[in-house]
């Protein structure tokens, strides 16, 4: 069931330093807000990695014109759950940080304790890699260049054990652990790439894959960790019933199917239906909707273009904050009523990613390393749950559900 709501919204008078430009609520508009029915028990998360360095640049956060701790405020609106990538070294060798929230070590410890002092899970999004590792680039950490696949696969071992006994001993051991991240063409290419090799490709995978799994297992501190393997493109089942079927060929060990949906990327919600359902009767394990996003304007915030500036709707949903309210509402009714409540949530990718001088995707370091062409700005601020001066947008409230 569903219940529809008006909120007026009162705007912060506070513009937050750096911002090229800002959007700012109407004191006197209304929204319609709606709120899912969802099960108790139903992830509620919010990828926040951005945070430390927005903070550190003097980002800050205000709900109904009050400036609060950004955790605080999710909490408030009802998420209970934080997710936070982890990047090996991101940083050139003279010491240049390559950008997009230097996701190190300590990030995410710093993340974890904060979701763990707000009374939320904990989700450790490995990457093993320096930087950003998606399907298109999934590059191996720089001081692991040279290594022969035996000496790989023992150092993806040691190097998981470090990060958990790391976390441990900052007394945050994760709920769920990703070994590895949007995993579409494998890992530490060239030698996990699931593809375009000898027809060995997924021996190696699983191979690297049972290691860090392993890792996790063996240092898990007597916690029931979850394991979680990550695709994109949550509408193609044709991709997933290929990576799956042959990672349980190899007789991986996983709790959990991650998925990265984007709409206006991943195609019709009824196929992410149609392949959550295929996938859950085939390997019989849950799915989380790990990565999701949905723009509330098409407005731009800082110099770089935005990953989706149209006005055209998407999926029929008008690009608004309403729209982006909608947007939440359905995706998280999809997961909540999967079969055998076998859709445990959702997380949303960096919904607090203003746009404030220093929060790059990438600098000039990281450009250079991964070869990416995105520009030092920032491409996701009108994706955010926030407007560009840090004020909670309505649609945050949507993850109270009801």
């Amino acid at each position: 069931m569903k219940t529809t709501f008006k909120l007026a919204v009162i705007a912060a008078a506070v513009a937050l330093t750096g911002c090229q430009s800002a959007t700012t609520l109407n004191n006197n508009e209304d929204y319609t807000i709606v709120a899912p029915s969802l099960r108790a028990d139903f992830i509620r998360g919010m990828d926040i990695s951005m945070l430390p360095v927005i903070e550190d640049l003097g980002g800050k956060y205000y709900q109904a014109g009050s400036e609060q701790d950004l955790l605080k405020i999710l909490k408030d609106n009802g998420v209970n759950s934080v997710r936070a990538r982890l990047w090996v070294d991101p940083a050139a060798a003279n010491g240049d940080a390559f950008g997009g929230g230097n996701s190190d070590l300590a990030k995410s410890i710093e993340l974890g304790k904060r979701a763990q002092e707000n009374g939320m899970s904990f989700l450790l999004d490995i990457h093993y890699s320096d930087f950003w590792a998606d399907p298109k680039k999934q590059q191996k950490p720089k001081e692991w260049d040279l290594l022969t696949f035996e000496n790989l696969t023992q150092k993806v071992y040691d190097y998981t054990a470090e990060v958990m006994q790391a976390h441990k001993a900052a007394g945050v051991v994760p709920d769920m652990v990703q070994v590895g991240n949007e995993l579409n063409g494998g890992m530490l290419w060239p030698d996990g790439k699931s593809w375009g090799q000898d027809g060995k490709e997924f021996d190696r995978l699983g191979l690297l894959l049972k290691a860090g799994i392993q890792a996790v297992h063996d240092n898990d501190s007597g916690k029931d960790i979850q394991i979680m393997l990550h695709l994109a493109e949550a509408g193609d089942n044709g991709l997933f019933r290929w990576w799956f079927d042959e990672i349980t060929k190899q007789n991986v060990d996983y709790d959990v199917i991650g998925m990265s949906y984007y709409p206006w990327w991943h195609g019709p919600m009824d196929k992410v239906k149609a392949n959550m359902e295929d996938v859950i009767a085939r390997y019989n394990k849950p799915i989380v909707l790990v990565e999701t996003s949905f723009p509330f304007t098409n407005e731009n915030g800082d110099a770089l273009g935005n990953a989706y500036s149209e006005t055209t709707p998407i999926e029929g949903y008008e690009i608004s904050v309403n729209g982006q309210a909608q947007y939440l509402a359905d995706i998280m009714t999809l997961l909540n009523e999967l079969p055998n409540q076998q859709g445990l949530g959702i997380y949303y990718w960096e919904p607090a990613w203003l746009p404030i001088d220093g929060a790059t995707w990438s600098t000039e370091a990281g450009m250079e390393y991964s070869g990416d062409k995105w520009d030092m700005g920032n491409s996701w601020e009108n994706q955010a749950l926030f407007d560009f001066e840090g004020n909670a947008l309505p649609s945050l409230e949507v993850f109270k559900g009801q």
